[in-house]
């Protein structure tokens, strides 16, 4: 058994353009990035490539809030994060506030296998990236009319619009199984609309926003950061399954239903167990995602149900 999960974010498109062309979009996202990981895994790789092509996918498309589409933050630059975490050995890999690295997670990836370290940050990361051969590409890569909107709607004051309620519908992530019973997760983010210079979320955080572990289940989390560093989300669902006893979908609904909620937390998250069960919960209206197991039709949904 083998399977992938990926989302898209937490939280939903405005009602008024549910069912429209700019919702079909992000379902077609979603469904060449799940496409593009599983094909991976169909073909015997690794869950390490298959949850790192899922995100480099989606890090390309702008519709969502990592890579070509991250948010600006308040001094009008894109500031991005992410983590990638080998469940079979517990080796992880992170970077943040990068400013020039077209996909993230594929650095984030190389710091895990070519480093010493977890997790490099804004100009060492990219410094790193160049000993490594990346190719720095310009700040206006990431520039999308959207995403300034939302900043230009935050800096004025737009009492309808807050950070947190734009922010994290579009950080990416996934989650995988492969056939030799590998787990795997990767998460990648342009982090908060308006955010301070420097601030960094759960994405790249080891055991809050992405975590892996082959005796317990993979984990990407998308939501308040803030919130879901204090509450250790990911390490937390990994714990309650291996010292807990919870199944996967037991630990996922106790933390995204109960913990998070006495927090103040909005958000959810994707997991897959070593059995290959999938776990897609969220406490926002919605959450962008898809998942495909072997032998089944892939799943896209955004609502609930759905």
């Amino acid at each position: 058994m083998f399977g992938l999960a990926i989302h898209g974010g937490a939280g939903t498109l405005p009602r008024a353009e549910a069912g429209g062309e700019k919702e079909l979009s992000y379902r077609a996202g979603l469904a060449a990035a799940l496409e593009a990981g599983y094909a991976v895994l169909q073909a015997r790789g690794t869950g390490l490539d298959a949850v790192t092509r899922a995100v480099m996918v989606l890090e390309d498309n702008p519709l969502f809030n990592a890579g070509r589409g991250a948010v600006f933050s308040l001094d009008g630059h894109n500031e991005l994060d992410a983590a990638i975490m080998d469940g079979s050995t517990l080796e992880a890999g992170a970077v943040c506030g990068v400013t020039h690295i077209r996909n993230p997670i594929e650095l984030a990836r190389t710091v895990m296998e070519h480093s010493e370290y977890v997790m490099l940050a804004g100009a060492g990361a990219e410094e790193f990236a160049l000993s490594r051969g990346f190719s720095l590409v310009p700040r206006s890569y990431f520039y999308t009319p959207e995403r300034w909107s939302q900043l230009e709607r935050i800096r004025g004051g737009d009492a309808g619009l807050s950070a947190l309620t734009i922010s994290h519908v579009g950080t990416v992530g996934a989650v995988a199984l492969d056939a030799d019973g590998r787990l795997a997760a990767a998460t990648s983010t342009g982090g908060m609309t308006g955010k301070r210079y420097g601030r960094i979320g759960d994405s790249p955080i080891i055991g809050a926003g992405t975590y892996a572990d082959n005796r317990s289940c993979a984990v990407s989390a998308t939501g308040h950061g803030e919130v879901f560093i204090r509450a250790a989300v990911a390490h937390d669902i990994c714990s309650r399954m291996r010292f807990g006893g919870r199944t996967l979908n037991e630990a996922v609904r106790e933390v995204v239903l109960e913990e998070l909620p006495g927090l103040r937390g909005e958000g959810g998250v994707i997991a897959i167990d070593a059995r290959g069960e999938i776990a897609m919960e969220f406490n926002s209206e919605g959450m962008f995602r898809a998942s495909k197991r072997e032998g089944e039709k892939a799943q896209v949904a955004i609502y609930r149900p759905d």
